[in-house]
């Protein structure tokens, strides 16, 4: 059983307190984009997770961990909890998604794996678990795992994992831009408290950007473009200053939007069209100011088998 899952770019990543549990609450505008990485889940005499770059894909896949620490497994151990049956899955992961890029490539597989083992472990005509299940059994994983396994574009509160779909009229065009090495969430995270605290700001509580919502459900790209942004950029600069002049060159070169997806380090630019974001890619190539640049569109659908 093979799945395709997307990646994940933050259209708006408003960060407010820090809560009791030591999450922050967040409001997140999630996008599917045309990036994938699959899961392949085989039966097994035991849980095992094998990790591989994509064919044509440079993602580096050498820090992946391929035991427990995977998510991908996680998400098999809890399907097999809540199916009653033993986790003997071996699963395959070719990873097209950046590794640690703030494009959520390890909640993709885990939402890959969820939806990989519920179909191989229940072919009834009406499974025991719905869709709605498998994003209600991700967000015990983590917060972008939900949105995974819906795909399309959507809203996300509290830790992000709430989820309601949002209009989205035609596609959009990105271009990102990745580099050399991961960046930590949690240590972004602390960054952003970190020089709130310095400058003595208060978090504000989030809110849903009526610009962007307005942009997404016209299919206007340009005030989509106007409309970005992510509370997590100032720390991820903090943390990789080289990020700046990444946005920098994107900004120059011709994107109508550009910010740093999720807690980075990968640089998102929104095109107005598919010969623009074309045109942009073979720029950012040229000025060097990346590990890689890699063209995707959106929305797309989340986890799905092929």
């Amino acid at each position: 059983m093979t799945v395709r899952v997307p990646a994940k770019v933050n259209l708006q990543l408003g960060v407010g307190p820090i809560r009791d549990d030591g999450y922050h609450d967040l409001v997140n505008v999630f996008h599917a984009v045309s990036l994938f990485d699959e899961v392949t889940a085989e039966p097994a005499r035991e849980l095992a997770v094998s990790v591989q770059a994509a064919p044509h894909s440079r993602v580096d896949v050498a820090g992946v961990p391929t035991g427990d620490g995977n998510l991908a497994a996680k998400a098999a151990r809890l399907v097999a909890a809540r199916l009653g049956v033993q986790p003997r899955v071996a699963l395959r992961i070719r990873k097209a998604i950046p590794v640690a890029g703030g494009m959520a490539g390890g909640s993709a597989d885990a939402a890959a794996a969820l939806v990989a083992c519920a179909r191989l472990w229940d072919d009834r005509e009406q499974p025991v678990l719905s869709r709605d299940d498998l994003m209600e059994i991700g967000a015990d994983l983590g917060s972008d795992v939900p949105f995974a396994v819906l795909g399309g574009t959507a809203v996300g509160v509290g830790r992000g994992e709430r989820l309601t779909p949002a209009l989205t009229r035609g596609t959009f065009h990105w271009v990102f831009a990745t580099a050399d090495g991961g960046l930590s969430t949690p240590a972004v995270y602390g960054e952003c408290d970190r020089l709130r605290l310095a400058a003595g700001e208060t978090a504000a509580w989030p809110a849903v950007s009526a610009e962007l919502m307005t942009a997404l459900a016209t299919g206007d790209a340009k005030g989509l473009g106007g409309a970005l942004s992510n509370d997590l950029q100032p720390a991820a600069l903090s943390l990789r200053p080289s990020l700046r002049r990444t946005i920098d060159a994107g900004r120059d070169l011709g994107a109508i939007g550009a910010l740093v997806s999720g807690s980075g380090p990968t640089c998102a630019f929104l095109a107005e069209d598919a010969e623009d974001a074309a045109d942009l890619a073979d720029a950012l190539h040229g000025a060097g100011v990346a590990e890689q640049i890699v063209r995707a569109s959106g929305p797309v659908p989340g986890a799905t088998v092929i």
